[in-house]
């Protein structure tokens, strides 16, 4: 088996969900095929048990060696300052992804406690989804997540992409417009094979490059769907060759468009570890200021 590639989270496409409570899992997700292992103390822990589910956690960032994110509880909960106070205290902390984002000012209140932190604003509520533009452009904000499960109950709409079509692309041009990475999706419960496969492949289609896991056996797919293919890399050198033969002369104005797909398709390639077909090293790159990832 080769090595695993650590994938950066501004990048990372399966967000492995951990149950807090259920220390045992821990080292099996780390052991995974997830890009960002996802400690969660919200939703998956019952209100008994989250003080132990939370102590399970730093004691486990607290150890030599590991390191994860965390889902902590939203802001205004009971639960969210005793987070943010303890989780400050541990090294082994990559990020927090925030439940319940409503407004920049929940970003803003968790970034002050703390200070450094790279935080994922879940965004599932009507309300959230209305202020997605102003949480996007928060100072502090790394990156949007939707929380699927929760907006659908908020709202009453169904699991369909068209009836969350809408919702998805705003997350998408709120994170565009900021200058975010792109959104992580909410899950496919339960689902594996070919219906996972779909699910990761609605994401691509509105343009979300993350996608929360709840299980390890779903990583690979998602990292499969959510990474170039084969057909893409393939056309991608293709063109980059034939725009090399051509003395990388702009043609007509759908070259830039066409050779700023390229480049970012073999390069997230690349970074994700795949096999890039031979003769990437030789091709031309736009200069930076002509496109935009």
């Amino acid at each position: 088996m080769s090595p695993k590639v650590q994938v950066g989270p501004e990048l990372a496409r399966s967000w492995l969900l951990v149950n807090g409570f259920q220390p045992d899992r821990f080292d099996r997700a780390a052991a995974s095929a997830a890009d960002v292992v996802l400690l969660d103390i919200e939703d998956a822990v019952a209100p008994d048990n989250k003080d132990r589910a939370r102590e399970n956690v730093v004691e486990y960032l607290s150890q030599q060696g590991n390191r994860a994110w965390v889902r902590i509880n939203g802001f205004g909960t009971p639960w969210w300052a005793e987070d943010c106070k303890r989780l400050a205290q541990v090294e082994g902390l990559d990020g927090v992804m925030l439940a319940m984002v409503e407004s920049p000012e929940h970003i803003e209140r968790t970034s002050a406690q703390l200070p450094g932190v790279k935080i994922v604003g879940l965004v599932e509520t009507a309300r959230g989804v209305e202020n997605l533009k102003a949480i996007a452009r928060a100072k502090d904000v790394f990156r949007l997540g939707f929380g699927l499960g929760d907006f659908r109950r908020d709202t009453g709409f169904g699991d369909s992409p068209q009836a969350l079509a809408y919702t998805r692309s705003q997350f998408t041009i709120a994170s565009r417009s900021a200058n975010l990475p792109g959104p992580i999706d909410g899950p496919a419960v339960g689902a594996v094979g070919v219906a996972l496969a779909d699910s990761a492949g609605v994401t691509v289609e509105f343009g979300m490059t993350g996608k929360i896991c709840l299980m390890p056996e779903q990583c690979a797919t998602v990292n499969e769907i959510l990474s170039p293919s084969v057909p893409d890399m393939s056309w991608a050198l293709d063109f980059l060759t034939e725009f090399k033969e051509s003395g990388n002369e702009i043609r007509n104005g759908s070259d830039l468009p066409r050779l700023a797909r390229a480049n970012k398709i073999l390069g997230l390639a690349e970074k994700f570890g795949l096999d890039l077909p031979a003769g990437y090293e030789d091709v031309f790159h736009a200069p930076s200021d002509t496109y935009h990832f």
